[in-house]
């Protein structure tokens, strides 16, 4: 066995990352139990599994600044609620950053074009975490004002609650 054999479906490696048990998946009745660390939101009356922000930072400043980006990653997650599980970032040459904060409610991620000052982020968070909240953490973090930002709601539609019932 070669070590391109450990990278098969990542099993075996030191991620967490686990072959699915089908006995272990929930009834749709379950989805809502409070105890669920991966619970659904509800919201205007809508079912969905997460919030997705695309966020749009124009004339930022510091977007080639790998350590600023990871700070940024951190003060989102700390004023969002989140839990943060790890970051990884990579600086590219002449200019440009792109990187990926792994939550437990989902993700940050990022490529940014530094000499346009543009950043493209993306903030996918479900349960009880609030992404609307990373919209002013950013517009700090890169001195702008000029920050558009559109909403998804994710798995929108494929619960309802009378399924829950």
């Amino acid at each position: 066995m070669d070590g391109a054999d450990l990278f098969q479906l990542g099993t075996g490696l030191e991620t967490g990352a686990h072959a699915e048990d089908p006995s272990s998946l929930s009834a749709a009745k379950d989805i809502f139990d409070d105890t669920r660390e991966d619970h659904f939101i509800r919201r205007d009356g809508s079912v969905f599994a997460g919030t997705h922000l695309i966020i749009e930072v124009e004339n930022g400043h510091g977007l080639d600044d790998e350590a600023r980006i990871q700070q940024a990653f951190r003060d989102c997650v700390t004023e969002c609620g989140a839990t943060l599980l790890h970051i990884h970032t990579h600086k590219f040459s002449p200019q440009g950053v792109s990187g990926v904060a792994v939550l437990a409610e989902s993700h940050i991620s990022v490529h940014t074009w530094p000499e346009i000052g543009y950043g493209a982020f993306d903030v996918f968070m479900c349960g009880d975490a609030d992404p609307w909240r990373s919209v002013d953490v950013l517009k700090r973090a890169f001195t702008t004002e000029s920050v558009h930002v559109k909403e998804l709601r994710r798995g929108e539609g494929l619960v309802t609650d009378t399924a829950a019932a």
